[in-house]
């Protein structure tokens, strides 16, 4: 068997059990911290995959930082226990199961039938190597590049503006805007 095969089995294993995990935990932490180890385990596919550029953004802008936030933002409201009563809808049942079976039968055409319906895949020796991202988003994506950019530095200054203390004239009040 290949070190690869192996090693994605093993992530496949745990990459569900977390993903029930956070579906079935009734505590909004655990819930988290088991998102966090989903995230984790697709980082390692990405490896698995060829792309460390994507693994390592994986890791550090989900696992990481939004997943702070939302610790964070869960931790401050105090919404670590879910709410104990249930609200029924009738027709979310019947819609999961028709859902899951179109997930099911999409796995089975993908994973039988990969040739016919992708045809075959393109040798890339290259891609999602951070120098390739660099060279692509600095060669071919200069200027949405610069103006993302732009846009960002003005969102950031505009929320600085805003968030800071208005001074008013001597004698005046102090107002603070929000």
């Amino acid at each position: 068997m290949d070190a690869n095969l192996i090693v994605f089995i093993i992530m496949a294993v745990v990459a569900v059990g977390s993903a029930l995990g956070m579906l079935l935990n009734r505590n909004a932490v655990y819930s988290a911290l088991f998102l966090i180890l989903n995230f984790a385990t697709m980082a390692v596919f990405y490896i698995i995959l060829g792309g460390p550029f994507i693994a390592m953004t994986q890791v550090t802008v989900y696992a990481g930082a939004i997943m702070v936030l939302f610790l964070f933002v869960i931790m401050l409201l105090g919404a670590e226990e879910l709410a104990g009563g249930r609200v029924k809808i009738d027709w979310q049942k019947p819609a999961a199961v028709v859902l899951g079976l179109l997930l099911m039968a999409e796995l089975f055409v993908v994973v039988f039938f990969r040739e016919t319906v992708f045809g075959e895949a393109a040798e890339l020796t290259e891609f999602g190597t951070p120098q390739q991202i660099g060279l692509t988003l600095f060669n071919d994506y200069l200027l949405p590049f610069e103006i993302t950019a732009f846009l960002l530095l003005a969102a950031m200054i505009g929320a600085i503006v805003i968030a800071r203390r208005v001074r008013q004239k001597p004698g005046k009040q102090e107002t603070e805007e929000r």
